[in-house]
């Protein structure tokens, strides 16, 4: 017979379990039941009804944080491979460095599933508690700490029948209405219903089910539409080797290795030629001559050029360098990042850390963030909505940028991950952003995944990754709104304080079936 202690180490252990199987919902694995299973076998540890232990804050805490370790320590391993591979750390600092970022992402993941035990007196209180919950925790990730908007469970979904919610409620929706079916469906898994025949279970029920073809319906619906401008761009991915690319010594060739595929881009005549982020290894005024040629050039071809560079300026007359977008040929122009990558570009607490550690040195931590209201791009007679690298990931900043845009551009460089699953990870969150927005998106990247995707979030062309190589399609102008582009954020925010209420005072007034439930997971 099992004895006390295994049978409470159990449920931490399935908790971690269903935090690891997340992971497999999402690229580049992509077994998008896997985040139903995982969320189900979550929310039946939490669940009241037959066999459940009675829970309280500390307890629903602790399976939460166990949840967020499993997927923490599963979905971003890729951290481990940028903080010693590409930040120079032992594998021992590794380690630690990795394992304390994990920690605090599942203690941010576990905060609001703590107030879950006071939502389990009635059933459907437990369902909504639990989805809105969801919700806040993906949310709170987005903000906290600079934020990291990373594993949302919605990003499996992209090819499912939940993807047509995407241009209405976004990633987060999808995320909360997955939590919310999973719920239901681990409530029947315990026997929590007194009665499956009376009108509130049959309601949840029909709820849980018809959320998914409703989402099939939604995406039926063209929310943007065509402008009739189309262009055809031209994408160089070089394969610049991280380590190399910040030698003096390796300048030449990179600049070569651009130069080179640009001018067999312009031979096939495309439109608009794109370089990734920081492409030219060097400042933006400390190469005029080369500035210069790149805007002679892009006016004799009549092919505009859009690259990734870092910028050198002075404000309140102190020197200030932006990772920046840079725009050749009709028309100069220029976007500087707004959400920058703690460590990666600037370094939190720099007075106090900076050179205690090389990895707290990267080459690029001494990046400002750019100003707030920038116009869009201008090249081939398209607006863009400029987001490079790590903005891509943030589904509020995307929307409010994309308004005044007919195309979206993300440049990067995911070299910083390398082979780990890290950069198609970030490729999936891309191809969400597209299918938020309705537009078509193109992705300029070092080592890939360099491609252009659809305004539903397919991809129609991709490089494959770490091969020198360029890539040709078109892309159309898109105008008008996605109901998510127009409420924002916030609509989720009032949606997920509703189904609290809601919950709560269904918590209040409990029918005798839910209290019956109570009192038998009380006593067994």
């Amino acid at each position: 017979m099992p004895n006390a202690a295994s049978l409470k180490l159990l449920p931490s252990l399935a908790a971690l379990m269903a935090g690891g199987l997340l992971t497999l919902s999402l690229a580049p694995f992509d077994h998008w039941w896997c985040s139903l299973l995982s969320l189900g076998l979550f929310a039946w540890l939490l669940a009241p009804g037959r066999g459940a232990a009675v829970a309280t804050g500390k307890s629903t805490f602790w399976l939460a944080l166990c949840y967020g370790l499993g997927l923490f320590g599963t979905g971003g391993s890729w951290v481990y491979v940028s903080i010693t591979d590409f930040g120079n750390s032992s594998p021992l600092l590794g380690v630690l460095l990795t394992g304390g970022f994990v920690a605090i992402m599942a203690v941010l993941f576990a905060l609001p599933f703590a107030f879950l035990a006071r939502f389990r007196a009635h059933p459907a209180s437990f369902a909504l508690a639990f989805a809105a919950l969801w919700f806040a925790s993906e949310w709170f990730r987005t903000w906290m700490f600079t934020g990291f908007p990373w594993l949302f469970a919605g990003y499996g979904h992209i090819h499912t029948w939940l993807a047509g919610w995407a241009p209405v409620l976004s990633v987060y929706g999808i995320g909360l209405l997955l939590a919310f079916s999973a719920a239901v469906f681990a409530l029947l898994a315990r026997r929590a219903f007194e009665s499956w025949t009376s009108p509130g279970t049959i309601s949840l029920l029909v709820t849980a089910v018809l959320l998914w073809p409703a989402g099939l319906l939604l995406s039926k619906i063209e929310w943007t539409r065509a402008d009739g401008e189309t262009l055809t761009v031209g994408l160089v991915q070089a394969n610049i080797p991280q380590e190399k690319k910040w030698l003096p010594e390796f300048r030449g060739e990179t600049i070569k290795r651009y130069q080179v595929a640009s001018e067999e881009l312009n031979r096939q005549g495309v439109d608009v030629v794109i370089w990734p982020e920081a492409a030219l290894p060097l400042l933006y005024h400390h190469a005029p001559n080369l500035m210069q040629a790149l805007q002679d050039n892009a006016q004799a071809t009549g092919t505009d050029l859009i690259t990734g560079i870092l910028y050198d300026t002075e404000q309140d007359l102190r020197p200030v360098v932006h990772n920046s977008a840079a725009v050749f040929g009709s028309e100069q122009q220029l976007y500087h990042k707004r959400h920058l990558v703690p460590f990666g570009e600037y370094v939190p607490l720099e007075d106090w850390i900076r050179g205690t550690i090389q990895f707290f040195n990267l080459p690029t931590s001494f990046i400002r963030p750019g100003p707030e209201g920038q116009p869009p791009l201008q090249a081939g007679n398209l607006s863009w909505a400029p987001l490079i690298c790590y903005e891509i990931v943030y589904p509020q900043l995307v929307a409010k940028s994309s308004g005044d845009a007919q195309v979206l551009l993300t440049l990067s460089n995911d070299a910083w991950f390398g082979r780990s699953i890290g950069p198609l990870q970030h490729m999936q969150m891309a191809q969400m952003r597209a299918l938020e927005t309705g537009r078509y998106l193109v992705r300029g990247t070092n080592t890939g995944v360099t491609a252009i995707v659809a305004p539903d979030g397919h991809i129609l062309k991709q490089l494959p990754q770490f091969e020198r190589a360029t890539l040709t399609g078109k892309v159309e102008a898109r105008s008008g709104f996605t109901p998510f582009m127009v409420v924002g954020v916030w609509a989720m925010v009032a949606l997920a304080t509703l189904m609290l209420a809601v919950a709560a005072l269904l918590q209040r007034r409990p029918d005798s079936g839910a209290e019956a439930v109570f009192a038998r997971e009380v006593t067994d």
